[in-house]
């Protein structure tokens, strides 16, 4: 497996210009959003309710979402995503010259016009950002790229508020707002111009202009795709339903509850957007480079438990003569209890998003993903729209208090969490893997890239430990199928994880001649559909450390599916708490280091017994 840092991508022209078109795109629909509402409550001579209008604001951004993330998506799949993130580019400088327009004119309508008009430039270019990333990246470097995307679009949204606070403060604000649009436009149209070819997966797809048959159709497709991916859009959708009701509250938090200026908001937003780019950059890291479903089940885990601490750690702060500036705030202690919550719900919520995002990408077919992803975009719209409902209704109707609102989100996500990972067991499954190789052991890979990235093969193994399936399927980037002995197959917990990962419990011939016989066949199945199957030939946990002989059943799975065989070998196990050695302990090899090697694949005629046993030993050598 590659060693290279996700930062690498940022040297490469198959990702930095698509990187700095889509940061740019962010940073500019922020800044000028941002600017019309600050120039809505502050500047222009408006004859309504201003709050009213502010409101309009978001309603005419997210409303697009709904219209015409379904063009999106079938745009994504009809041409060459490369030339229409051009065209989307080209037609944002216009957008933003009209936009302009309105802040020099101080001409509400035109503004309304320009933000609706960005509102859709969004919704078209969402479905094209994520399905080209698989198009351009590859598989171990697709968790990466997915975070830098997360970073740079939470520090961009962050760079564009604090950008429009600073220009509107300005007296000839209308100017000053209007060049750094059009500017940041014609700059995001320059980057998109060096993005590589990203061919059309569907260029015969016929263009149903009829939006709103279109968008149901599309909703409908990616909630029927497998239960890993429709269950994924639901908590993609569910994190921006939790993100809107944290960023709507901020202000409003940060006013009554801690007292402070409007410097006290731009805190609270950088630590949150510091938060989600920490959380992105170490999911890879975490993950190993790999699509890691198990973080899921982790970011979920922190995002309740710090939006409870937030709760907890809120109400009570003393209150100035003056509204607090933030290093005012910064003087009281509470305030740092507060700081470290908000940051902590940005961490796991990157360790929640990312890994959602990168398996909606990885396992979705490639004619299919940018209509998937369009159907993410009209479910997240639809999401944001129920939680400004909910807020309303809990803080309005129940008066309840913004603390209390934070406690029953946090509530509400365990809930909702719950249920994903219930349909979806593999979320949980992965995440008790993760944990595993992440708490008791230190796992090193060499040549695991000899295993093939699709196609049938059997993997071949020795047997040291009750968790050496564990720690080969929390290596392995595909998902393996293990052949195991159905006594450590029925262990309590594991045989949930077992059970999930589609693991083939086997019996002795002796001892159960129907297990032993359905094993086969259950594996002669899995290798024919083109998945990867590992056994243990030993047959047995080794009692010294040392290996048994190979039995013959490696040989009569080849005899009848011939497949590539790799032969692996795990070093480092023997005296850890799993193993059978007597002198084990639970401390003596806590947090042990251990290694997962791998050999060159054996050709189906030369995959015999003795031949397999001969090159594991190789690969364990000395290391036990």
């Amino acid at each position: 497996m590659s060693q290279h840092s996700q930062f690498a991508l940022l040297g490469t022209k198959r990702f930095l210009p698509f990187f700095i078109t889509q940061l740019l795109g962010a940073f500019n629909d922020n800044i000028f959003k941002q600017s019309l509402i600050l120039a809505i409550l502050y500047h222009l001579t408006v004859g309504g309710d201003r709050n009213l209008l502010v409101n309009l604001c978001a309603l005419l951004f997210i409303l697009p979402f709904f219209l015409f993330s379904a063009l999106g998506g079938q745009f994504g799949e009809r041409f060459n995503k490369d030339a229409l993130m051009r065209a989307l580019k080209l037609a944002e400088i216009v957008i933003m010259a009209v936009g302009a327009a309105g802040f020099v004119f101080g001409s509400l309508p035109l503004l309304f016009l320009a933000l609706f008009a960005m509102g859709t430039h969004s919704a078209l270019f969402g479905p094209v950002k994520y399905s080209i990333l698989p198009q351009h990246l590859r598989e171990d470097e697709l968790v990466g790229g997915n975070a830098l995307v997360e970073m740079g679009t939470f520090l961009a949204i962050l760079c564009g508020t604090i950008g429009a606070g600073v220009l509107m403060s300005r007296q000839d604000y209308a100017a000053g707002v209007g060049i750094a649009v059009v500017l940041v436009a014609v700059c995001g149209f320059l980057a998109s111009r060096n993005i590589p070819r990203a061919a059309a997966a569907l260029p015969d797809l016929k263009v149903d202009w009829n939006i709103f048959r279109q968008s149901w159709s599309i909703l409908l497709l990616g909630l029927r795709q497998r239960p890993a991916v429709s269950r994924s859009l639901v908590g993609n959708s569910w994190f921006w339903f939790l993100g809107a009701v944290y960023l709507t509250q901020i202000p409003t938090y940060a006013k009554e509850l801690l007292h402070g200026d409007e410097s006290v908001v731009t805190l609270i937003l950088t630590v949150f957007s510091v938060g989600i780019a920490l959380g992105s950059m170490l999911c890879e890291k975490l993950s190993g480079k790999k699509v890691e479903i198990g973080l899921v089940p982790f970011g979920s885990i922190g995002l309740s438990l710090f939006g409870i601490l937030l709760w907890w750690h809120s109400g009570g702060f003393p209150q100035g003569e003056q509204p607090y500036n933030w290093l005012a705030v910064l003087e009281h202690s509470q305030s740092w209890a507060v700081l470290a919550d908000i940051l902590g719900i940005g961490i796991f919520g990157g360790f929640y998003i990312v890994p959602l995002y990168a398996l909606i990408q990885a396992r979705t077919e490639e004619d299919k993903r940018a209509r998937v992803i369009a159907a993410n975009n009209i479910l997240n719209a639809l999401f944001m729209v129920v939680a400004a409902i909910v807020s309303i209704l809990l803080l309005s109707v129940a008066k309840l208090t913004i603390p209390e609102l934070f406690l029953v989100l946090s509530l509400m996500n365990v809930a909702v969490n719950v249920y994903i990972f219930k349909i979806v067991p593999e979320f949980t499954m992965r995440f008790l893997v993760w944990l595993l190789t992440h708490s008791m052991y230190r796992v090193d890979h060499r040549n695991l890239e000899a295993i093939p990235d699709e196609g049938p093969a059997v993997l071949v193994c020795n047997h040291v430990s009750f968790v050496d399936a564990l720690l080969i399927a929390g290596s392995v980037r595909r998902p393996v199928r293990f052949v195991m002995y159905y006594k450590i197959f029925r262990i309590p917990v594991l045989n949930f994880i077992f059970r999930t990962a589609g693991a083939v419990p086997i019996a002795g011939r002796n001892e159960d001649a129907a297990t032993y016989e359905k094993a086969f066949a259950k594996v002669a199945e899995y290798l024919r559909e083109g998945e990867l199957v590992c056994i243990f030939p030993e047959g047995m946990l080794t009692l010294d450390g040392e290996m048994n002989e190979f039995r013959g059943g490696i040989e009569r799975i080849i005899e009848e599916t011939p497949v590539p065989v790799i032969p692996m070998a795990l070093q480092g196990l023997w005296g850890s708490f799993f193993s059978r050695d007597p002198q084990k302990g639970f401390f003596r090899r806590l947090w042990s280091r251990v290694c997962l090697v791998a050999g060159q694949p054996v050709a189906p005629e030369a995959a015999k017994r003795l031949v397999l046993q001969e090159q594991v030993a190789a690969l364990r050598g000395a290391a036990r």
